[in-house]
């Protein structure tokens, strides 16, 4: 879906980002009036005011610009495009662009304009223009919009005669009116055959004051420039039935007038004769360029224009020209098209380029779609491409061309003495006589693509193929479907075109753009569609398939889909998050008392993880304080991802992928002082694994202090945003996708939302960020960005979905912040932004219609929430390093500093890692042990175990060589082995306690893979402590406990070595011989078959001075020196 100009709420410059281009840091916006500089416009026509409508939006909440715009004409910008609709109302109002209310309505000092001012000379020096009264006016940027004049042949006997008009204006359409009534039943001429010839045709036929109106034209057919002379002269043979006379082949000699200089008819150049009382000429227009001429700005020789760069910067700096007075490649544009995309790129540049590549205008699509004296008439993409070549082919053909050597020596000679080859284009023709229809598309010589094309009499397929040309894809259908396929009983209602495609040429409105409009319900009358999107103001061809998308889009609907959270909750979870969000619900006990079906119960291992964020996705508190405590799986619990032998990784926050170094100095330094495993990540960071828990702070505390900050790998919450190098430095970057990703990744950091979010950003098509497999991606456009969602890898992945196109990078942030916002409220418990987007009712379209339409009305709601979110970030180990009753929690074993590894530890490739798991659980039946004897061991000060909060408290003991789990839940104690038989993994502790509401039951929820052993025992045996009801075949020990007045906790434990010889670590640490090597075939099978370069005893050693890197030594001297830490 295209970005439409008028979504509600929605204004480029709604979040100023500043920091990385060096021109934002330490702006501020809006800007005050004073610190505005001021764009002074030229020129009050169509292109002129699209440059001020577009300017006034994309900077609206910067306030850059204050804007002056000077018209010539005494009325405010009309539609020249639908001048011939002035002999039927004769209001010049119903032509305006905008109502002088919307002029009025502009912000305070935005905007003001001038009327019936000729603007005489530019002042370049010093930045002054002067005006026919005598006014200066000062400017800072000055666009010049000055337009063309309609060319009259002054070396024509006669030209200036009575009677000689041009049509250009209202007022010549005036003069025209009032002429007109004085030689009624006379014969009218126009002299040209153009599109603009045919439309003042049109003009003279609707005065009905002429009883004869001719049309001389000088080629063979009209529409010369649009069409091939068999298209051409079906046109012809139309327009005469409808009463029009054409004369092909004839040129004015001269204009014969009376004794009053007065038109009173022609004569050929072939020395024929004809009568008429009045011409007009549309043979052409010619660039306004003398104020640039005069100023001594470069101009074209060649038919004139304001020779203007690819930026539309003229020769002098900051002055700029847009529109048919602009020559850019020695050419000008008499179409409105070029010129209003002219007027968005300068509009892009001025208010977009700090953080996004500069637009250049490139070739224009000159497609044109008009009814002309009722014919329906068309030509699209490279309409000629047969008769004067491609100017374009797709890559693959065009590298095949060049091979072939069109362009080659030996083909100039055979060109020279054969005549050119012809062009390497097919047609496909279809004429309909009786229909009036006539088709030609041109295609690559193998059919597979469509290069351009022209239709007459039937149009309708023109909207679906120009997107096709424009996006150069092979086709999936044979050519001649193009043809047996157009024609269609009934009225196009759109229904197969998508929400990018164009529908009006004249103001490239996309069929996205008037749907949005109709379904918010700002726009309910056709009339409301033209004036919010401008569709149909142009030439009005359009107005058909306007009408009937407007006539099918004015229902809407959706459904919501529920289910429950788990068996303690009978909500979703978006209904829980709305619950919570509503009462301001703070803690856990509180959200059971108001939604869960037993208001004293624990919950479970699926409802506090999914509690705890939903509270932090709206309260932001620590998720290791009270009441946060408790509700965390153990990734959160200790702010870091436990690994399989109870180690934690650590992730310090490399935004966009950008690392000084400096800072991978400190990781490196880090990693080597702790022994740590290093890897780089797929999200463009650094992972360090195997910190043992007691060291997590002190590591940290070394990260922190050099300038870093949590990853937050641990959190379901945003990941990283992944970026290439755009424009930074690549060569084919067209946008800072550097510096977005950091942006949007600084503005996301640490929100808790339903499951983890993967971002990317891409600087170009080349894709390098994968930006489209993330749960946001953007990918850099000339115009901006287009932004993808829904997109993710994992086990299930899903190809990213288009949510809104060419969106300028300050409006990217307002619709990312809706979109995660919407999700974070809505989505279901662990599910993906993939799962969620494709669980909505009505999936993407949905989504764009929340989002970017503001269907629900929520919008500002979503920004708002998202903003307050972003303002109360920090970092969660900082708030750890700094508080000591968090720093306290980061211990192995609670009565003990002694430290037990639960895996064996092998060396592989430079670096340590843990051997792999085993495959088989241990099945041995712990909870059956048969003790010799049983005695109260003091184990723990009870105060250690700190306060109990509602969610209970637990801590790791160790015993001889044995580990074990006590927990404290609603003042009663509960002791168990601290290995989960399932992997051999030391880690109960950690795990999450639970109640099951239909037995009463306990547990504990193993944080590696969910095993859940129970607590307290009942009156089933087999269902007692230690039993693990998810998993039969495995169990645990578990031993009683009790705290007695010497305020110890006591457990009641078998001797040390018995208790050893069943569950020591030492006996179920899993050894590098138990475990199986997946590569061990495959590095039997291919030794010695390594691609490796011998190493060199001279790149390992440095010199006698000892100089260090930097001095002519190489890097790995220094690195492999033992690092203690860092001596910058």
């Amino acid at each position: 879906m295209s970005w439409a100009d008028s979504s509600p709420g929605m204004q480029a410059g709604r979040v100023p980002v500043n920091g990385h281009h060096p021109e934002e840091d330490g702006q501020q916006y809006p800007k005050p009036a004073g610190q505005r500089k001021k764009v002074v416009v030229v020129g009050l026509g169509m292109v002129g005011i699209a440059f001020i409508e577009k300017l006034l939006k994309m900077d609206s909440k910067r306030r850059e610009y204050d804007i002056v715009v000077i018209g010539e004409e005494s009325h405010l910008a009309y539609n020249r495009v639908g001048l011939t609709s002035f002999f039927q109302h004769r209001n010049v109002e119903n032509l305006y662009l905008n109502s002088i209310d919307w002029y009025k309505n502009t912000p305070s000092g935005a905007l003001n304009y001038h009327l019936n001012t000729l603007v005489t000379e530019i002042h370049i020096k010093e930045q002054l223009i002067s005006t026919s009264s005598g006014a200066t006016v000062p400017y800072d940027i000055l666009v010049l919009a000055t337009g063309s004049d309609a060319l009259v042949p002054r070396h024509t006997p006669g030209h200036d005669a009575k009677g000689v008009f041009v049509y250009r204006t209202i007022d010549d359409l005036q003069r025209l009116i009032e002429y007109a009534d004085t030689v009624k039943g006379s014969s009218g001429a126009v002299v040209g055959g153009g599109l603009l010839g045919l439309e003042a045709a049109k003009a003279m036929m609707d005065l009905e004051k002429f009883k004869h109106v001719k049309l001389i034209e000088r080629n063979r057919w009209v529409l010369s420039r649009q069409l091939d002379s068999d298209a051409g002269g079906m046109v012809v043979d139309l327009v005469r039935q409808l009463g029009l006379e054409v004369l092909l082949g004839k040129r004015v000699g001269k204009i014969e007038v009376d004794e009053n200089n007065a038109v009173k008819g022609v004569i050929f150049e072939d020395g024929e004769k004809m009568d008429c009382k009045c011409i007009m000429f549309a043979i052409g227009i010619k660039a306004r360029d003398e104020l640039a001429r005069r100023a001594g700005i470069k101009c074209a020789d060649r038919g004139g224009g304001i020779v203007v760069n690819p930026d539309l910067m003229t020769s002098e700096k900051d002055i700029y020209a847009i529109g048919e007075c602009a020559s850019w490649e020695n050419q000008t544009f008499g179409l409105i098209a070029p010129g209003i995309e002219m007027a968005d790129v300068l509009a892009f540049n001025l208010t977009q380029a700090k953080v996004h590549a500069p637009r250049k205008f490139k070739r224009p699509d000159l497609s044109t779609k008009l009814k002309l004296l009722g014919v329906e008439v068309a030509s699209f993409g490279d309409f000629f491409a047969d008769r004067d070549g491609p100017k374009d082919l797709p890559k693959r053909h065009g590298a095949s061309a060049k091979k072939e050597g069109i362009n080659g020596a030996a083909e100039k000679v055979k060109t020279i003495t054969n005549g050119p080859p012809p062009p390497p284009v097919k047609a496909l023709t279809y004429k309909d006589p009786f229909q009036s229809v006539y088709k030609k598309y041109l295609f690559t010589l193998d059919g597979k693509y469509l290069l351009g094309g022209m239709m007459i009499g039937d149009t309708r397929d023109y909207v679906k193929l120009v997107p096709m040309v424009k996006n150069q894809k092979p086709l999936e259908v044979s050519p001649s479907q193009f043809i047996l396929g157009a024609s269609k009983e009934g009225e196009d209602d759109g229904d197969d075109l998508l929400d990018d495609t164009q529908i009006c040429s004249c103001h490239n409105v996309t069929k996205g753009d008037v749907t949005k409009v109709v379904k918010d319900g700002s726009c309910k009358s056709i009339g409301e569609v033209k004036s919010c999107t401008k569709a149909g103001t142009g030439c009005g061809g359009c107005m058909p398939l306007v009408q009937s998308i407007f006539n099918k889009e004015m229902k809407a609907m959706g459904t919501e889909v529920l289910n429950h959270l788990c068996p303690h909750f009978a909500y979703s979870r978006a209904d829980l998050y709305n619950i919570v969000h509503v009462k301001k619900l703070k803690d856990f006990q509180e959200v059971m008392k108001e939604a869960g079906k037993d208001k004293e119960a624990l919950g479970c291992e699926v409802c506090k993880p999914a509690v705890a964020s939903i509270m932090a996705s709206l309260w932001n508190q620590h998720i290791m304080e009270k009441p946060m405590n408790g509700l965390q799986d153990t990734n959160d619990k200790f702010l870091a991802n436990i690994q399989r032998n109870g180690t934690f990784s650590v992730i310090p926050r490399v935004a966009g992928g950008e690392i000084t170094p400096e800072k991978l100095i400190v990781i490196g330094t880090v990693a080597k002082k702790y022994g740590l495993y290093c890897k780089i990540t797929g999200g463009q960071r650094i992972d360090m694994f195997g910190a043992k828990k007691q060291d997590l702070v002190n590591i940290w505390s070394e990260l922190v202090e050099a300038g870093m900050e949590s990853g937050h790998a641990y959190a379901k919450s945003l990941r990283t945003v992944k970026s290439c190098v755009g424009t930074t430095w690549c060569r084919f970057g067209i946008g800072d996708s550097v510096g977005m990703a950091i942006r949007l990744e600084e503005r996301y950091k640490s929100i808790r939302s339903p499951h983890k979010i993967k971002g990317g950003v891409s600087g170009c098509v080349r894709e390098c960020a994968e930006a489209q497999n993330k749960d946001f991606g953007l990918i850099a456009t000339e115009k901006g960005f287009n932004v993808f969602v829904g997109g993710n890898g994992g086990s299930k992945p899903r190809h990213s979905e288009l949510l809104a196109k060419d969106v300028p990078p300050d409006d990217v942030v307002p619709i990312l912040d809706r979109y995660l916002m919407f999700y974070m409220r809505t989505a279901d418990k662990l599910q993906r932004t993939a799962r969620w987007i494709e669980n909505l009712p009505g999936g993407i379209k949905y989504l764009r219609e929340v989002i970017l339409e503001d269907k629900l009305g929520i919008c500002t709601s979503l920004e708002q929430q998202m903003s307050e979110l972003v303002g109360s970030f920090f970092c969660e180990w900082t708030a750890v390093i700094n508080n000591p009753s968090l720093r306290a929690k980061f211990q192995q074993f609670s009565n003990t500093d002694e430290y037990a590894p639960s895996m064996e530890i092998i060396s592989e490739r430079g670096q340590q890692r843990p051997t792999y798991w085993t495959k088989e659980s241990v099945k041995e039946d712990f909870k059956g042990t048969k003790w010799s004897e049983l005695t109260w061991q003091p184990m723990i000060e009870a105060e250690k175990l700190g306060p109990e909060g509602p969610q209970g408290a637990s801590v790791t003991l160790k015993r001889g060589d044995t580990q074990l789990a006590l927990f404290k839940i609603r003042g009663k104690y509960y002791c168990t082995q601290q290995m989960c038989p399932h992997k051999r993994a030391f880690v109960l502790s950690d795990g999450l306690i639970g109640d099951d509401l239909s037995t009463k039951q306990l547990y504990v929820s193993c944080p590696n893979h969910k095993r859940n052993f129970v607590l307290n025992s009942s009156g089933d045996e087999k269902a007692g402590a230690g039993t693990c009801t998810n998993d039969p075949e495995i169990n645990i020990a578990t031993f009683e406990v009790e705290e007695r007045s010497d305020g110890l906790i006591y457990v009641k434990l078998p001797p040390v070595e018995e208790l050893d010889g069943v569950l020591g670590t030492k006996k179920w640490m899993i050894k590098a011989q138990e475990a199986v090597d997946p590569f061990e075939s495959y590095d039997r099978k291919y030794k010695g078959l390594k691609a490796k370069r011998p190493e060199r005893k001279e790149d390992l050693v440095g010199d006698e001075e000892g100089r260090r890197v930097g001095d002519g030594v190489k890097a790995i001297t220094v690195a492999k020196e033992k690092v203690e830490g860092l001596d910058w």
